[in-house]
């Protein structure tokens, strides 16, 4: 077997986390939640799911991890990545919203296939 069929039978980052914010938004749909949109992206960074939860917008990281060997999942979203995802949600409110609006930011972490919301996470 060759390097190239091995890397085919992998499958891609980008499809392993689109798989896992799939569960993740099924999760907040379940849980009362309306989906607004997936994988927001501006200049600033990328936020993985917005939802509205009653009166607050809520910007959702999803972070998946297999296993707890480097860590757990919520700790890969680290100070710098909070203000990219802060930074990417005020764009997201002033051309989407354009008004105040109370907002959150909530972690979803998945851990194999244990899933963890962390509501008001940062």
């Amino acid at each position: 077997m060759t390097y190239t069929q091995k890397q085919k039978d992998v499958p891609n980052k980008r499809v392993v986390g689109s798989y896992y914010e799939t569960l993740a938004s099924e999760y907040l749909v379940k849980q009362g939640y309306e989906i607004i949109c997936h994988n927001f992206r501006s200049r600033f960074g990328e936020i993985d799911i917005i939802a509205k939860d009653h009166e607050y917008i809520v910007f959702i990281e999803v972070k998946y991890r297999k296993t707890k060997q480097f860590g757990y999942p919520r700790e890969a979203v680290t100070y710098r990545k909070q203000r990219h995802i802060i930074r990417t949600a005020q764009y997201f409110l002033l051309t989407h919203i354009g008004r105040e609006q109370s907002c959150r930011f909530d972690v979803i972490e998945i851990l194999d296939h244990q899933l963890t919301h962390l509501v008001a996470a940062f």
